[in-house]
C-alpha cells in the first residue's frame, strides 16, 4: 500500500486537556493503552509533567508516552516534541531501574528540535530579567522550551537527525552558543557560555539516542494501515496553546487536537475520535488570567479544600496550583478549538463533601454579557464570572467504576456540567488509579 490509499483497519484517538493543563491526561492515556498498541506524544518538553498511579506505586513522566507502562506498546515521540537529550536519556533510565523496558519500542523523530544547554540559560535568565520589570513573570518551568522552539522557527534549531553527523553539529553549535551569548551577555546580563562541554555532553549522549531515531511519521502510518490502533498524547492544555490561549500566559507550542497530525506526520484524516480531559474543578499554574480563582490560602475555604484534597501542585515545578470553579465558558472556547468528540472528567472525588458547587457559565464584561471565554487576555482578567450553583453531595465518589454508584447531585452536576460545555461525558475518573475509572463510551469503539 502506497500513501493516499485507503486507510486500514487501525482506529486513532487524540487525548487532549481543555482547560490550563495538569486536567489527568496521564492516568487516562495509560487506560485507554489497554486498547492500543502505540501511543504518540506530539508536542511540548519535558515541561510537561504526568503522573501515573498503578497499583498504587506512582510514576512521574515528562517526556516518555504514558503507554510506556503497558508491556509491548510502541511508544513514538513525534516531531512536534522539543527533546533534551540528557533528560530523555534520565528519564529511560529511571524508568529502567523500576523494571520498565524503554528502548526496544521508543522511537524518537530525527526532526525533533533539540534543547541544548544554552536554551535553558536563555530561558531562565529572561524569566529573572521579567521579574524586574513590570512586564512580570510568564510563569515558564525554566527547561528552556521556549527559545527551543524559538530556534525552530527561525530555522536554526539543531536536530536529532544532526548528531548523526558530529562535524557538522559541533559547527553549527557553536554558532547557535556565539548568537545566544550576544543576548545572554548584552541585554540579560548574564555570563557567555562555552560551546565545548555543550559539544562534547551532546555527542556522548548521540550514542545511545541513534539507536531510538526513527521516521516517526511513516512507521505511525505503517503500523495504522496494517490495523494498528494509536493514541495521541498531548501536553500542557488549550488554555496554553501558543495560538488559542491566554496570550502570553502560554507555552511555546500549540497544544490542541489539530496539532496531533503536525506534530507526528500522520494526516488529520486518520484521526478519529478526540477525547478531551477536563477535571472537575479548575486550576493553572503560573501568571496569567483566571476567572475562577479562589484564595488557596484560607484554612476552610474552597479554594483550600481543592488545593489540599486536590494534591495540587505541579508535577515538574513542585508548584502550588492556583484552584478555582469550573469554567465552563472557558471550556466552550475549547470544545469550538479541538472539535472534542467526547469528555473525561477527572478528580470529581476532589469535590465531595462540598455543601453546595457552582459553574461559571459566562461573564460580565464592560456592560456585555459572554457565554464563551474572550481571546484578548486583558479582557479575561476583566471579566467577571456568572455563577451558577448546584447542591454539593456527602458521598464519597473515591474509587466508582459504575455511573449508577454515584450520588444522584454528583451525577446531576456532571449532567449539567454537559449541557453547557456542550460535549458528551464518555469517562469519570473517580481517583488517581486506573482502576478508578467509570466508562460510559469507550473512544476505541466509539
Amino acid at each position: 500500500m502506497q500513501p493516499g490509499q485507503p486507510r486500514g483497519s487501525g482506529r486513532n484517538v487524540v487525548v487532549i486537556g481543555t482547560q490550563w493543563g495538569d486536567e489527568g491526561k496521564g492516568k487516562i492515556v495509560d487506560w485507554l493503552t489497554d486498547h492500543a498498541q502505540g501511543v504518540v506524544r506530539f508536542q511540548g518538553g519535558h515541561n510537561a509533567g504526568h503522573t501515573l498511579v498503578i497499583h498504587g506505586r506512582k510514576t512521574a513522566l515528562q517526556l516518555v508516552p504514558s503507554g510506556v507502562m503497558r508491556e509491548g506498546v510502541a511508544c513514538y515521540i513525534g516531531n512536534g516534541v522539543v527533546v533534551d537529550p540528557a533528560h530523555l536519556l534520565a528519564e529511560i533510565e529511571r524508568l529502567e531501574a523500576i523494571g520498565v523496558e524503554v528502548r526496544s519500542r521508543l522511537f524518537v523523530s530525527e526532526s525533533c528540535p533539540l534543547i541544548l544547554p544554552f536554551h535553558v540559560e536563555l530561558d531562565r535568565a529572561r524569566e529573572a530579567s521579567r521579574e524586574k520589570t513590570s512586564a512580570g513573570r510568564i510563569g515558564t518551568t525554566g527547561k528552556g522550551i521556549g527559545p527551543a522552539y524559538e530556534d525552530k522557527v527561525a530555522r536554526r534549531a539543531l536536530r536529532v537527525m544532526d548528531l548523526k553527523r558530529p562535524v557538522h553539529f559541533g559547527a553549527k553549535l557553536r554558532e547557535l552558543v556565539a548568537l545566544h551569548n550576544a543576548e545572554l551577555t548584552s541585554v540579560l546580563g548574564a555570563p557567555a557560555l562555552d560551546a565545548g562541554p555543550m559539544i562534547d555532553g551532546a555527542l556522548r549522549a548521540a550514542e545511545q539516542l541513534r539507536p531510538l531515531m526513527a521516521d516517526v511519521g511513516y512507521r505511525l502510518f505503517n503500523a495504522h494501515r496494517e490495523g494498528a490502533n494509536l493514541l495521541f498524547e498531548g501536553a500542557q492544555g488549550t488554555l496554553l496553546d501558543i495560538d488559542h490561549g491566554t496570550y502570553p500566559f502560554v507555552t511555546s507550542s500549540n497544544c490542541v487536537a489539530g496539532n496531533a497530525a503536525a506534530g507526528s506526520g500522520l494526516g488529520p484524516g486518520h484521526l478519529h475520535y478526540v477525547l478531551g480531559i477536563t477535571k472537575a474543578y479548575t486550576t493553572r499554574v503560573g501568571g496569567g488570567p483566571f476567572p475562577t480563582e479562589l484564595p488557596i490560602d484560607v484554612p476552610g475555604s474552597v479554594g483550600h479544600h481543592l488545593s489540599t484534597i486536590g494534591q495540587e501542585r505541579g508535577v515538574v515545578t513542585g508548584r502550588a496550583r492556583r484552584c478555582g470553579w469550573l469554567d465552563a465558558a472557558a471550556l466552550k472556547r475549547s470544545m469550538i478549538i479541538n472539535g472534542v468528540s467526547g469528555l473525561c472528567i477527572t478528580k470529581l472525588d476532589v469535590l465531595d463533601g462540598l455543601p453546595e458547587i457552582r459553574i461559571c457559565t459566562g461573564y460580565r464584561l464592560g456592560g456585555r454579557e459572554l457565554d464563551v471565554l474572550p481571546l484578548d487576555a486583558d479582557e479575561i482578567a476583566a471579566c467577571e464570572p456568572i455563577y451558577e450553583t448546584l447542591p454539593g453531595w456527602s458521598e464519597t465518589t473515591a474509587g466508582l467504576t459504575n455511573w449508577e454508584q454515584l450520588p444522584a447531585r454528583a451525577r446531576r452536576y456532571l449532567e449539567r456540567m454537559q449541557e453547557l460545555i456542550g460535549a458528551p461525558i464518555d469517562m469519570v475518573s473517580t481517583g488517581p488509579d486506573r482502576v478508578h475509572t467509570i466508562l460510559l463510551r469507550h473512544p476505541f469503539r466509539a
